[in-house]
């Protein structure tokens, strides 16, 4: 192939690798987290990743959980020491949660959630529940297994093989995907020997890239980990800033217990991942 074609395939790689990225969630968040994905999405779009969810909770205080994840739904302990340290000085500065938090960058884990019309159709024949903002055929709650879809973006419709099918009603329950509240696929162990061989599979490419690139022997399989941002009362390290930006950061309040090391986000003890398969930071 000659260098004009050469370059062809190339935009055209990164064209089609742009529009994954771009493809929009069909389930998005309201409130203060729907501000977080705000500022989160291009981020993560800048960095090669994908947005999945942002979950606002109270444990450690308030803990701001971000899934993300590669364009082929992968997403590894490295993976979100890089969204951790690009997303956490910009978060600072545009304050999207006002008070302290903790930051924990995360994949979508095993029985992960159901965000776009892509998720579905890599759910084929998995186990899912879904719940529906109207009612279809009188239910809003539905369980089986994910079949076929028709259509793209909004319009976009899913037939489920259901399992919760009463007497008398019909086994197969057509979906508008816009109209879903909420979809995550069932924790299983057929799902999780499958996770585990795509998490195999991606082991091996990643290892095969890196000898490629001429690895360095001996070097770390993975870099340490950290907590995210502190909770309150604790002292917070300041992040580095991205260039021409200065940030303002909020105070530790008075009179309560501080560590005797600040760490910056993404420089504490390494953890592993969660017993539902999901990578956190």
């Amino acid at each position: 192939m000659d260098r004009q074609g050469l370059d062809r395939a190339s935009n055209g790689m990164e064209t089609e690798a742009q529009g994954v990225l771009d493809e929009p969630r069909l389930i998005e968040e309201t409130g203060v987290a729907a501000r977080v994905a705000h500022v989160a999405q291009p981020v993560l779009s800048g960095l090669g990743y994908r947005l999945v969810r942002v979950k606002l909770s109270a444990q450690a205080g308030v803990t701001v959980q971000i899934m993300a994840e590669r364009p082929d739904g992968s997403m590894n302990l490295n993976d979100c020491e890089i969204v951790s340290a690009a997303l956490s000085p910009v978060l600072d500065v545009e304050e999207p949660v006002k008070r302290a938090y903790r930051l924990e960058i995360s994949s979508p884990g095993i029985d992960r959630p159901l965000v776009r019309v892509s998720d579905f159709r890599r759910a084929f024949a998995r186990e899912a529940r879904i719940e529906m903002t109207t009612g279809v055929s009188g239910r809003k709650r539905f369980r089986g297994f994910v079949g076929e879809v028709e259509g793209e973006g909004r319009s976009a419709v899913l037939t489920l093989d259901r399992r919760d099918a009463k007497p008398g009603e019909a086994i197969k329950a057509v979906l508008l995907l816009r109209e879903i509240a909420e979809a995550r696929l069932i924790l299983s162990e057929a799902l999780i020997r499958q996770s585990l061989r795509a998490a195999k599979a991606s082991q091996g490419q990643d290892a095969s890239m890196e000898d490629e690139a001429g690895a360095a022997p001996g070097a770390p399989a993975e870099p340490r980990r950290g907590p995210g941002r502190f909770a309150p009362g604790a002292l917070k390290a300041k992040p580095i800033p991205p260039a021409g930006v200065r940030p303002s950061f909020k105070q530790s309040e008075p009179n309560q217990a501080k560590p005797a090391r600040p760490h910056r986000s993404g420089a504490a003890s390494p953890q592993t991942g969660d017993r539902d398969g999901s990578q956190r930071q």
